[in-house]
């Protein structure tokens, strides 16, 4: 059942963004406990000092993150021989 929760509040988050319809979930998390049956909202507040999403970022390129190697890239679909 936990997949279907879970996947059912993602879905719902995603139209909600794609018809700009009801509040998201933007800057509040929330988590499931399936034991409990319970939901629990927190808000998060933006950290000003980030280096990726601050007032003043330091971290402007993600290239780094791209495989550089055999061992950690990804073939194109129909590359296996």
């Amino acid at each position: 059942m936990l997949p279907g929760v879970i996947g059912l509040v993602q879905a719902t988050e995603t139209v909600k963004l794609v018809l700009g319809l009801g509040e998201p979930l933007i800057g509040r998390l929330l988590t499931y406990d399936a034991l409990g049956m319970r939901f629990r909202e927190v808000k998060l507040r933006r950290d000003p000092k980030c280096p990726l999403c601050g007032t003043s970022p330091t971290i402007k390129d993600l290239s780094i993150h791209h495989a550089t190697s055999d061992t950690c890239a990804t073939e194109p679909a129909g590359a296996r021989g």
